[in-house]
């Protein structure tokens, strides 16, 4: 069969996605806008083979395990109505499970190899579909720019959209305050927040609200209202997940240090918002004229540790090789 390659970016989520109500079809508690960004990516290559024996994947040209991807091809082949084992290699520009939506871009570009190469077509709704089944975020990362994850109520109904692109020279700054694993992973502790956290209930209700907040504000243009929602459903996401029992933050002293340069930043006139997924990384949301100031201002504290990037393109197939 056909060897695809599919390339996904990395999203961020400026209205956070944070808890499942049906673990085992990812459909989340709340929608959630993001991000797609330009530099942060996936590329993955999928052939099933006859010969194989196994499915098989590397990452970044090491063996992996494929307790986690075995079951996500499972259902390509269900879809397909193959039976084949599949050699997966992927390659992610992107630091591993440090907050920076590795995941996303990892099963959106999954979905879109793993299905071509299984000789399906699906659009993107149907694609976006099949990724929230590797990971909640990755349904966002079958878009470009923003878009929208409708919580839905089942398999059918919980996918993402694109937005449309406000009139906004929208950029990020990515402030690596650790590049390396997290403590505890995001699903995990996900979980543990829904299940013990006394906030999260009340996280549910301001976050969906937010969602809709967040569609009227890039409707309007109206940057100052995306920022301050951003920065608020972060916030109010960390504050959940400390709450929960046990009590964990993935906050770190220089987390605190870059919040408080944007807050400074703020206060001197400059647009700056931040927010945190599920790590110790900020990023910092800004309009593009703004970047050299921020980036000035993070200089003295962060010099070499801050990328900057600008929204990023759909997940596409980059390469096709036939047997």
């Amino acid at each position: 069969m056909t060897a695809i390659t599919a390339r996904a970016h990395t999203n961020i989520a400026l209205i956070k996605y944070w808890g499942k109500k049906d673990p085992k079809l990812i459909l989340p508690y709340t929608d959630s806008v993001s991000l797609t960004l330009n530099d942060f990516y996936t590329d993955t290559t999928v052939e099933f083979v006859d010969e194989l024996a196994a499915d098989q994947f590397s990452l970044d040209g090491q063996a992996q395990v494929t307790t986690k991807i075995t079951p996500f091809l499972n259902l390509v082949r269900d879809l397909a109505g193959i039976n084949l084992f599949a050699r997966v290699e992927s390659t992610n520009h992107v630091p591993t499970a440090a907050g920076l939506a590795s995941s996303a871009s990892a099963y959106a570009a999954l979905a879109l190899a793993a299905s071509r190469a299984a000789g399906l077509n699906l659009d993107q709704q149907a694609l976006s579909r099949l990724a929230r089944r590797g990971s909640g975020s990755a349904t966002r990362s079958i878009y470009g720019g923003l878009a929208i994850w409708h919580r839905g109520e089942d398999d059918a109904t919980s996918f993402a959209e694109p937005l449309p692109t406000p009139d906004l020279d929208l950029a990020m700054l990515v402030v690596l305050v650790d590049a390396g694993p997290k403590p505890i992973s995001s699903r995990n502790l996900m979980a543990n927040t829904v299940e013990t956290s006394p906030y999260y209930p009340a996280w549910v209700t301001h976050n969906q609200q937010a969602a809709q907040q967040m569609v009227t504000a890039l409707a309007q243009n109206d940057f100052a209202a995306v920022g301050h929602l951003t920065e608020q459903s972060s916030m109010q996401m960390h504050a959940t997940i400390l709450a929960s029992d046990p009590a964990f933050t993935y906050w770190t002293p220089e987390t605190l240090k870059a919040w408080a340069i944007v807050k400074q930043l703020r206060a001197d006139g400059i647009p700056a918002y931040a927010t945190m997924d599920a790590g110790p990384n900020v990023k910092i949301l800004t309009l593009g004229e703004q970047v050299p100031k921020i980036l000035n201002a993070l200089q003295a504290d962060f010099a070499g540790r801050v990328l900057t990037t600008t929204p990023g393109p759909a997940a596409k197939v980059i390469g096709a090789q036939h047997d």
